[in-house]
């Protein structure tokens, strides 16, 4: 038998800055996560270091058999507002993505979630008009799979990490009994990508054409540094404070993301109230400081162990050495999960005591 049965879960999230990675307990829910590890991107030596520690026995197969989250550049997670008339006509969808979003559908693997809790929109109920169109090219897929395999990660699920990342911080709005709509900013190098969610939902999305790598030419003229190369090393090498410098830094953007949340706030009448930026490198995690204040509002701050013992997800005194902060969210949401009837049992448990 090629593929024995696994007790253990594994999950592993690939952003474009670093691994994360964890064993838990099992497969399912409930579970402890017994283990916890961060790797840079292109830290070969280190990657396969961690994958033998999170899987110290090798399957039979040769390969970590994972629940992985990728955020590859073309992705596509954008919410729409379709027209219920004309839902179940053929090829509506399509037009959708080409005229609202640019896509060639044909080319993408796509798929239709309810915006309110990310399950699967089906066109025949047609019940609400509220979706997220999630996906990527076909082609991006087979290449992301290939690397998964080449480096001796088995993908038994792939994600965008987008998505699951939207949902845990959803769920987690809803766990806190938080009423403040929420700009979740995915800082990428070229591209920022940007949502509204709130308790109830994903409420916007907004890609945004610039992202870290604008910043370069910004640090190279403000410390009259040679050439763009020598600005790139000195920004990610945490050696210089630029937290002064933060207000020139994200002007540009700034001015998109006020534009959206005016458009936002213009539409429901809300206030946006907090903002999380994923994604960030260690070393750059103090940008959200900077957009925060600039914006001025208030950075997300996460309690994750009462929402995670909510999901029937413990952490072991080891793996909680990781230090669990913002960066970390992502692989959490890729564990937890939402609307089972387990968890639902367990809430009404909870509530009932």
């Amino acid at each position: 038998m090629l593929f024995s049965p696994k007790t253990k879960g594994y999950f592993i999230e690939q952003t474009e800055h670093a691994w994360f990675m964890a064993r838990t307990s099992a497969a399912g829910i409930p579970s402890l996560i017994e283990e916890l590890k961060e790797v840079p991107l292109n830290d070969v030596d280190a990657l396969a270091a961690a994958l033998k520690e999170i899987q110290p026995k090798k399957s039979p197969s040769g390969y970590l058999h994972a629940t992985c989250a990728v955020y590859p550049p073309k992705r596509l997670v954008r919410r729409a507002s379709l027209e219920l008339k004309r839902v179940k006509d053929p090829g509506y969808l399509v037009e959708v993505c080409a005229q609202q979003f640019r896509v060639e559908a044909e080319k993408y693997t796509l798929a239709v979630l309810n915006s309110a809790d990310g399950t699967d929109y089906e066109v025949n109920k047609a019940a609400g008009k509220e979706v997220l169109f999630c996906g990527l090219p076909g082609e991006d897929i087979i290449a992301i799979q290939n690397a998964l395999l080449e480096i001796g990660i088995y993908p038994e699920r792939l994600e965008l990490g987008s998505v699951s990342l939207l949902g845990g911080v959803v769920d987690y709005l809803a766990f806190s009994k938080s009423k403040v709509p929420t700009l979740v900013l995915e800082l990428g190098g070229d591209t920022t990508h940007s949502y509204i969610v709130s308790a109830g939902g994903v409420d916007a999305s907004r890609p945004i054409p610039q992202g870290i790598e604008a910043m370069i030419p910004v640090v190279q003229k403000e410390l009259g540094l040679k050439d763009e190369e020598s600005a790139r090393k000195l920004f990610y090498s945490n050696t210089f404070d630029f937290t002064g410098m933060g207000p020139q830094l994200i002007k540009r953007l700034l001015k998109e993301l006020q534009s959206s949340i005016g458009f936002y706030e213009v539409q429901t009448g809300q206030s946006i109230g907090q903002v999380i930026c994923t994604l960030l490198p260690t070393k750059l995690g103090w940008l959200e400081n900077s957009i925060a204040t600039a914006l001025g509002v208030a950075a997300l701050k996460f309690d994750f162990n009462p929402w995670l013992q909510a999901r029937q997800i413990g952490v072991s005194d080891h793996a909680a050495g990781a230090g669990l902060d913002r960066r970390w969210f992502g692989l959490l949401a890729l564990i937890a999960r939402y609307n089972l009837p387990e968890v639902a049992h367990a809430a009404a448990a909870e509530k009932k005591d």
